[in-house]
């Protein structure tokens, strides 16, 4: 029974620490895929690769020189930085939305499909989302192996069984892309996109709460919301509520200042 706990335990570490980043990283590599530039996915997975070696040498820093206590501004930081690549991604694609001219823009510029700064974004946005997690997975896992006994099989088996949950995940995202129609995989992805960014502006400003740099004042949400990792104060509320309302006002903005179509009666006298 012991070894089915720790089991139970080490999967739940790597399943709980690893969706947010899976999440991340399958929406995006599906909108790759499903738009038709599946090289661009490389870049994606590279980044993804790179913050696990580095969220194994970040994690072995704090276990060293902070007796394996994160620091509070440094995940602030990087949250900070991956909700803004995040949010940019979001306007990004949902300016891209119509297929049409997307698929022409395919067609006539393959090469240029994706500039080279929404690649880097794309490789940014993976790195910093499987760095956050993995460094905490890490030392999670570590404190684990520490008062179970040392990497046992349960501990090993439970995290085969937690990358199992997450490859499914991650496949059936991508199967699910595929049986939807362009413009709402954009529109989907945009959404989740926007919305991560959020939390994370609202997981940033916890880390400062905590510190006592922010204000906290309690806010009176769902309990669910608050399960989910939402931050229950106004002035996370606040800071989102103001981002949102910038997004929205920008995104007005550009769609207006677009030169409209020309029209079949335009075009016919032509």
């Amino acid at each position: 029974m012991f070894g089915l706990s720790v089991a139970l335990q080490s999967g739940l570490i790597l399943l709980r620490e690893g969706l947010e980043a899976l999440l991340v990283v399958a929406a995006l590599a599906a909108f790759l895929k499903r738009a038709g530039v599946p090289e661009k996915v490389r870049p994606l997975y590279l980044g993804g690769g790179a913050a696990i070696v580095a969220s194994i040498g970040a994690a072995v820093i704090f276990e060293l020189f902070f007796e394996g206590n994160h620091n509070d501004y440094v995940e602030a930081g990087v949250l900070v930085l991956v909700s803004g690549l995040m949010l940019y991604m979001s306007g990004w694609m949902y300016l891209r939305q119509d297929p049409k001219a997307w698929m022409s823009e395919l067609r006539g510029h393959a090469e240029r499909a994706l500039d080279s700064g929404a690649t880097l974004s794309l490789a940014a946005i993976a790195f910093l989302a499987v760095f956050r997690e993995g460094g905490e997975a890490v030392l999670f896992l570590h404190a684990l192996a520490t008062s179970s006994g040392g990497w046992s099989v349960g501990l090993i088996a439970g995290l085969v069984g937690g990358a199992l949950c997450l490859a499914a995940i991650f496949y059936a995202m991508q199967k699910l892309a595929f049986m939807l129609p362009l413009r709402p995989v954009f529109l989907v992805t945009s959404a989740f996109l926007f919305i991560m960014g959020l939390r994370f502006i609202g997981a940033a400003l916890q880390e400062l709460q905590e510190r006592t740099v922010v204000s906290f004042t309690p806010a009176p949400i769902p309990h669910w919301l608050e399960a989910l990792g939402v931050n229950p104060s106004w002035e996370a509320i606040g800071a989102q509520l103001v981002i949102a309302a910038i997004a929205v006002a920008s995104t007005l903005a550009l769609r207006l200042r677009r030169p409209s179509p020309p029209s079949n009666a335009a075009v016919a006298a032509e």
